[in-house]
């Protein structure tokens, strides 16, 4: 009976997050000025990023995820793709969880796309789960260490920011990042 009720209690709590996720949804223009300052903080802290930044064909990013969760979780959030100093298309981030987690946090992350392979992906697919498609490396502190220009072979690195809450890590992997109409 107890299960029961924490699995109700979980799946409440991340239909509220999703519902209010949704109705907040933030327009194209609130879009554009937290992805710009999203990224000057970011290169400001970041000189890896920085460094991604001038190679990179494109880069997807989303200043805010919001992400809760209680045995089940999700989180979302809303940004952009920039490349050539232009917008060129809006997305959202979904990830739905499950397992050993309680709390809630919220954080950015950024994708340099550095082949047109990937930025190809990105445009023609359906959706892009993290994981499948163009290899997706996640820079932290011992990435970072080893990358240089000579060493980016990747499709894409990924760099994670602004972390705040009460949960316990971040992972993008089995994130859904899907094109929205503009």
């Amino acid at each position: 009976m107890l299960n029961m009720r924490n699995t109700t209690l979980a799946a409440a709590a991340f239909s509220a997050l999703m519902a209010t996720s949704a109705a907040t949804a933030a327009s194209t223009a609130d879009i554009d000025r937290e992805s710009a300052q999203a990224l000057q903080m970011l290169y400001k802290t970041n000189p890896t990023a920085e460094m991604l930044s001038h190679h990179a064909k494109a880069i997807l990013i989303f200043p805010n995820i919001v992400k809760a969760g209680l045995v089940f979780g999700g989180a979302y959030g809303e940004g952009e793709v920039v490349g050539e100093s232009a917008v060129k298309g809006y997305y959202s981030s979904f990830t739905a969880s499950w397992g050993l987690q309680a709390g809630a946090q919220s954080y950015g992350y950024a994708v340099f796309l550095m082949t047109n392979k990937a930025v190809r992906y990105l445009h023609n697919s359906k959706g892009w789960e993290i994981g499948v498609g163009p290899t997706v490396v996640v820079v932290d502190k011992g990435v970072a260490k080893n990358l240089s220009t000579t060493t980016l072979k990747n499709d894409a690195y990924a760099v994670i920011f602004d972390q705040q809450g009460l949960m316990a890590g971040v992972s993008i992997e089995g994130t859904k990042i899907t094109r929205v109409k503009e």
